[in-house]
């Protein structure tokens, strides 16, 4: 199988993807849209893969330029010959493949693209709609996600759903007492944010939420990893507060690093807007971590109430801060861990959830057909 791989930038998602791809015997050729390399320098070294330069890769393209780079795209794939197409995001690398004409064509949605920027202008409206009507297969991770896209208008071709799961070796149980003892905070209860600091993802709500809930126990802390446009003002929020010692900000931290900042937490805390299956959420839960998630419908595959963790109001800082108390003094949260984990191996091995995904590459070369271009 041979797969041109759309994708803006390299998330750590597709780097997953793609390395699993690799070591399934895909051949994958890597064209970037937009000037941000992302996680480019981690691939795997392998015969199975090229990565592709032409002048998409040169800056970033507003929605309105992208009809301007069709034909270097139709060149791109006259040159590698690939058996399948695969883009994502949907408005900006799944747009400019459905205007490319190739089929079969696999759109990724990463979830955010169709549950809230489908809807943000007449213009992203229009271009999920082409996306929707080109598309041979739609991979999504969760039911809400699948909902939305059938809401859109995508009907009578096939949707490929999967968890994207974590390593569930990796992301496991352990001991987090080194970074409790750096901080100081042995004896503290610890709640602990991974997302980045952007307005989607509502970590200004957890920030409020904190403050208020760390002025009636003084024994709460929370760790917020990340970057991102926010960062400044809830930096200058917790300094102004009676509570800046008990909030460190850690800044991004890489992957292999990730399980020991889980393992030193009580507690995962995610107050985003609009999620599908956050990979965070799975790898705390993989880590036998109760969490505590916005009340919104990617979150309700994952958690039940009281079962491996809690949900609270989506944009609610009081309820959050009313979660956070009754968290930290709950006498049973070893076994709402179990739980955690216990979902984690029933639904986000990884290892488990990329056959789906390798299943649907397969289904779409059922779709081929000859592809030209005037």
């Amino acid at each position: 199988m041979r797969l041109l791989y759309l994708s803006r930038g390299l998330t750590m998602h597709d780097l997953r993807f793609i390395t699993s791809l690799l070591s399934a015997g895909v051949a994958v050729k890597w064209l970037r849209l937009g000037a941000d390399a992302g996680f480019e320098t981690e691939l795997p070294s392998s015969a199975l893969l090229e990565v592709i330069r032409w002048v998409g890769d040169t800056r970033d393209h507003p929605l309105d330029e992208l009809p301007s780079l069709v034909p270097a795209l139709q060149a791109v794939i006259r040159q590698t010959q690939p058996d399948i197409l695969h883009a994502g995001p949907i408005q900006n690398c799944a747009y400019l493949a459905a205007l490319s004409g190739f089929q079969p064509m696999v759109a990724l949605s990463f979830g955010y693209d169709l549950l809230m920027d489908a809807g943000s202008s007449p213009q992203m409206a229009a271009a999920t709609r082409t996306v929707l009507q080109k598309t041979t297969i739609l991979f999504v991770d969760c039911d809400a996600v699948r909902q939305k896209a059938v809401e859109l208008g995508f009907s009578g071709r096939p949707v490929v759903q999967f968890p994207w799961g974590v390593d569930l070796v990796r992301f496991s149980p352990g001991d987090g007492d080194a970074i409790r003892r750096r901080l100081g905070w042995q004896d503290d209860f610890i709640f602990l944010s991974l997302r980045a600091l952007e307005p989607l993802y509502g970590v200004d709500v957890v920030v409020r939420g904190f403050l208020q809930a760390a002025q009636r126990d003084s024994s709460i802390r929370l760790v917020l990893l990340g970057s991102g446009s926010l960062e400044s003002g809830l930096r200058r929020m917790v300094s102004e507060s009676d509570c800046a010692e008990r909030a460190h900000f850690g800044g991004r931290v890489i992957n292999p690093d990730l399980p020991a900042w889980y393992r030193a937490a009580d507690c995962y805390v995610s107050a985003s807007h609009t999620d599908g299956s956050s990979v965070s959420l799975m790898e705390a839960l993989a880590c036998a971590k109760p969490v505590l998630v916005s009340d919104i419908p990617g979150n309700r595959e994952w958690v039940e109430e009281g079962g491996q963790g809690w949900r609270f109001e989506d944009g609610d800082a009081g309820a959050l801060a009313e979660r956070m108390l009754a968290i930290a003094a709950h006498p049973r949260l070893q076994v709402i861990g179990a739980a955690a984990r216990r979902r984690a191996e029933e639904k986000a091995d990884w290892d488990v959830n990329f056959k789906t995904m390798l299943n649907g590459y397969r289904q779409a070369l059922r779709f081929a057909s000859p592809w030209t271009v005037s």
